[in-house]
């Protein structure tokens, strides 16, 4: 069959269509306030060999690491129609063990899938041993319930028994199955519309446009790669500390450009560490996909053809590619975010005028929890929040704003304070944070919170020590600040990554980085 370049791009927006009509499902049936407000949840469909095809515009960490995931569950299970797995294990390519996997098959008069559909959603507790489940934690074990590849829905019934020890394990159950059923919706509503495609265009010719998406998708990467300077370029940052140990932790990369492929090496970065910013494979992956396709100026399906054009290097047993049973809850967020940081900074070198300064390079995850005095029940909340964006050759960076490995929204202070016993007393752009330049950094922002019951919280977050660095001459971004305000008023300075149980009437305050700045100010 020969390619139709008009029906290409029909497929590459059903395809789009399908995914971006699962994620609203998700998030307009989901329960928690960090899924139907932050929409920390993605979605995505795979061919039957677990190769993505097409994702909704959601959370790039989500959707780069869930191949690996949806290779393990067609790996481990043996999935009919009406079936559908859960994980979560990061080992087996999941990223943290808050984000949960539910994987689908599409049947249509087949013998065998012909599709599969996926989401991803962040669950603002999974158990483990702080509320939240982003512990600073130093064993997989302590951060929250480990699900291997399950059939959590089989003939289109839930397994009732696998749903009662998920929610006697977590400590906010109603929200918990709450956001397990919109998952379960999502996908009901993606296999529905792949099924009306095929029946609209036959299996023959929707497997065809598949499978050109992806090869289509690695031609555009291989002329784009083409057509760069061949060299090597390498690149190193820090990050702050593992929460456990106070010592910097490097990450370093070699990249080299190669007539029409890339070679990224991370083997030279940290060995893993003890507290919980490692990063699986799966979470590197992701990370490289991110930043290749923001070179692809043209309006590409992002799927599996961006890394067959990419080989990735890392060294088993480091921070970048850790080994069972690591801590690797903050690894997903922060990790992510540096290897981000280093691979522009190569870049940089090989297109100067084209990449941008770092952004603030951290999520500054704050998860709280507690018995709630108004209801008399445990509440669990978890938020990323934004910060500035760093400057590009041609504008400077964006105020106030999720960037890079995050896609996510910062939760409405009505939201907040209607749904915990929060009480918001500053949330405003944090003014002269962002780095100048010919083009400025973008600022972050200030948000404080004061508790109206007493709480546990854990922060974990970066750019507290090193700032995110400027280029072509401009100044780096003001680092991030974290400060407890005790219920008498005594302020303490936090580190980047902390544990702490205040009592009602104390205030957290959080101070994120500004971007760096692009160029020098005085040749502006």
């Amino acid at each position: 069959m020969d390619v139709n370049p008009i029906l290409l791009e029909v497929f590459k927006n059903r395809f789009i269509s399908i995914s971006e009509e699962m994620g609203v499902t998700l998030v307009r049936t989901a329960y928690s306030p960090n899924i139907k407000e932050r929409r920390d949840s993605s979605c995505a469909i795979f061919n039957a060999s677990g190769e993505m095809i097409e994702q909704a515009a959601h959370i790039p960490v989500h959707l780069g690491s869930m191949p690996l995931s949806v290779k393990s569950a067609i790996s481990e299970m043996e999935l009919n129609d009406g079936d559908m797995v859960i994980l979560n294990d990061p080992y087996k390519g999941g990223t943290h063990l808050p984000d949960v996997t539910i994987v689908a098959p599409v049947y249509h008069n087949s013998e065998k899938p012909l599709f599969y559909v996926a989401n991803r959603a962040h669950h603002a507790d999974i158990g483990g041993m702080t509320p939240g489940s982003m512990p600073l934690s130093t064993s997989l074990f302590q951060e929250g319930i480990i699900i291997p590849p399950l059939k959590f829905v089989e003939n289109g019934k839930i397994d009732t028994k696998i749903m009662k020890f998920l929610l006697n394990n977590v400590r906010t159950p109603y929200e918990r199955e709450g956001d397990f059923a919109a998952q379960i919706m999502s996908n009901i509503i993606g296999i529905k519309r792949i099924k009306e495609l095929i029946e609209k265009y036959s299996r023959k010719t929707v497997l065809f446009y598949a499978d050109e998406l992806i090869n289509y998708t690695e031609r555009i990467t291989r002329h784009i790669i083409k057509n760069m300077n061949d060299g090597i370029f390498e690149f190193e940052d820090y990050m702050d500390n593992d929460g456990i140990v106070d010592e910097l932790i490097k990450i370093k990369v070699k990249l080299e450009v190669k007539n029409d492929e890339m070679l990224i090496d991370f083997s030279e970065s940290s060995l893993q560490v003890k507290g919980s910013v490692n990063a699986v494979f799966a979470i590197t992956a992701s990370a490289v996909l991110y930043v290749v396709r923001t070179l692809i100026d043209r309006e590409i399906s992002t799927n599996a053809g961006i890394l067959r054009a990419i080989k990735i290097t890392t060294k088993k047993g480091t921070v970048v590619d850790a080994n069972f049973p690591s801590a690797v809850a903050g690894g997903n967020v922060e990790t992510s975010q540096r290897i981000v940081d280093v691979l522009l900074g190569a870049l940089s070198k090989a297109l100067p005028e084209k990449i941008p300064a770092a952004s603030q390079g951290t999520m500054n995850n704050v998860a709280i929890g507690g018995i709630d005095e108004r209801r008399g029940t445990p509440f669990a909340y978890y938020e990323t929040l934004a910060g500035g964006m760093g400057a590009s050759p041609k504008n400077s960076g964006a105020n106030a704003v999720h960037s890079h490995m995050t896609n996510t929204l910062n939760t409405p202070v009505e939201a907040l304070e209607y749904s915990y016993p929060f009480l918001v007393t500053n949330y405003s752009i944090r003014k002269g944070s962002g780095g100048n330049g010919k083009f400025s950094g973008g600022n972050g922002l200030i948000r404080e919170i004061k508790f109206l019951s007493d709480s546990e919280i854990t922060v974990l977050s970066e750019r507290r020590k090193l700032q995110p660095y400027g280029l072509n001459g401009g100044e780096p971004g003001q680092n991030g600040l974290n400060i407890i305000i005790d219920e008498n008023g005594n302020k303490k300075i936090m580190p980047s990554k902390f544990n702490v149980s205040v009592k009602k009437g104390s205030v957290l305050r959080v101070e994120t980085p500004g971007g760096g700045g692009w160029g020098d100010s005085l040749q502006g």
